[in-house]
């Protein structure tokens, strides 16, 4: 399953095939195209294809280079064809200090015009901006564009503007020139979390290795997947599932996938066994009611029992490892965490971890560290603060009394059972994480893993690939 999230459909190169470049981006797995408009006129073909072929959705805006078109009647227009059912987006907007056409007053003036349209009507905005990143990320801050959310199209800005547009929510496009031989762009988005990531093609033009020079089209959005794949840690499979994800989600297209008990992340399977937690931690998304992973809805409507467990799994023998680790605190089911590890070590699993708050003792009030020897080959404990005063102010544990003593007890303890553990802390602003090292490596002796803030999942793959 593929998305290219901006494509020009409505463009005249396009208008002696269009009808064979839609039926070449359906056998390359293209299932959604995203056409923004860049001119009244072009918005309204926009939506005119959009009624003709069920995978295409438009966008309609004016773009920077024709603001100096845009009054009041373009503004009203606007609105009407944004009513359209399948419009999902105002863009593509923005501004273009590259070229010099129109004044850059001029442009601002029309960029914040058409925000307030898509705040009026609540929709997601798609965002060009060349040579303006900075004054862009100032103007989505001023217009509080946050509430709408969107994407910076053909992102070339640097990894800490990437990371300020995450910060308001919006998102990054990744288009051919991340496939080019001397783009810097693959570097960046490697480092960037990849659920913020949105993959297009920006048909017809920037067109991906190896179609460079040539006309784009939706299909060649799958060369930019497979780049995106190359540097790892995400499988091609991954990348497709992710970005997709990310654009349904943003643009308000489709329901939401079946909640997956066992689902895929590279070449482990993770195990979503409940949604109750012991914490409520500040960093995690489930507290803010976002129960996707990596393109995976973890939202149970109920807790598996141990064969829907090992039903999801199938043959373990085809992952290099099996992972407890859903939106909730596996340890919550521990008799049922332990059965299905027997289970699985019985069916031949080669590798099974537990991602833990370790809380467990703390939790059972006794200690449950020997009943994990022999079932868990690798534990990771989410540390999370160098003090108890900052883990309960970070973590928010339910129970009373001195949760973080816990979590460091459960870690001296279980290092005797299984052989392999870490202690993680998510990065969050104002955590010191040198300190959490210190106490991971020195006081409890073992291997420290740092997390990036408010990212599901990450750490120790990050572990892995360093």
């Amino acid at each position: 399953m593929l998305t290219d999230t901006h494509a020009h459909l409505d463009a005249k190169q396009f208008d002696r095939d269009r009808d064979d470049v839609i039926t070449r981006a359906r056998d390359a797995g293209v299932t959604l195209i995203i056409n923004p408009g860049t001119t009244i006129e072009s918005s309204r073909r926009a939506v005119e294809l959009a009624e003709k072929y069920d995978e295409v959705y438009a966008a309609v805006g004016i773009h920077p280079s024709d603001a100096n078109t845009f009054d009041e009647e373009s503004l009203e227009t606007l609105r009407t064809i944004a009513s359209h059912e399948k419009v999902v987006a105002i863009g593509e907007i923005g501004l273009d200090f590259y070229w010099e056409g129109v004044p850059h007053a001029e442009q601002e003036r029309v960029f914040r015009e058409q925000i307030h349209v898509a705040r009026e009507l609540d929709l997601p905005i798609i965002v060009h901006s060349r040579d303006a990143e900075a004054r862009v990320l100032e103007i989505l801050r001023e217009e509080r564009a946050q509430k709408i959310r969107g994407v910076l199209h053909c992102f070339g800005g640097t990894l800490d503007q990437a990371q300020e547009a995450r910060k308001l929510g919006f998102l990054i496009g990744v288009d051919g020139p991340v496939t080019y031989k001397n783009s810097d762009r693959l570097d960046l988005i490697s480092r960037f979390v990849i659920d913020s990531v949105l993959i297009e093609t920006d048909s017809p033009y920037l067109a991906p290795h190896p179609h460079r020079g040539k006309r784009n089209e939706p299909a060649f959005v799958a060369h930019v997947a497979e780049k995106l794949a190359e540097p790892g840690p995400f499988t091609l499979e991954d990348i497709h599932r992710i970005t997709s994800s990310n654009a349904r989600r943003l643009f308000g297209i489709g329901d939401v996938d079946a909640t997956r008990i066992a689902y895929p992340i590279r070449d482990s399977l993770y195990l979503n066994i409940t949604n109750q937690c012991t914490l409520s931690c500040a960093f995690c998304p489930k507290v803010h009611g976002d129960f996707i992973v990596k393109g995976h809805n973890l939202h149970l409507d109920r807790e598996p029992t141990v064969d829907e467990i090992l039903d999801a799994v199938g043959d373990p023998t085809r992952w290099r490892e099996v992972v407890f680790c859903g939106y909730g605190e596996s340890t919550l089911r521990f008799e049922v965490m332990k059965e299905v590890a027997q289970r699985l070590k019985k069916l031949g699993a080669k590798r099974i971890r537990l991602d833990t708050d370790g809380l467990a003792n703390y939790v059972y009030e006794r200690d449950v560290t020997p009943e994990l020897a022999g079932l868990i080959d690798a534990i990771s404990v989410s540390l999370n603060a160098p003090n108890a005063e900052m883990y309960t102010r970070v973590c928010r544990p339910g129970k009373e009394g001195n949760a973080y003593d816990g979590v460091k007890d459960f870690i001296r303890r279980v290092k005797q059972y299984v052989p392999d553990v870490t202690a993680s802390v998510v990065a969050m602003p104002k955590v010191d994480v040198d300190a959490c090292r210190k106490i991971a490596e020195d006081e409890l002796g073992v291997t420290f893993v740092a997390r990036d803030y408010n990212v599901v999942g990450e750490g120790y793959e990050k572990r892995e690939r360093d």
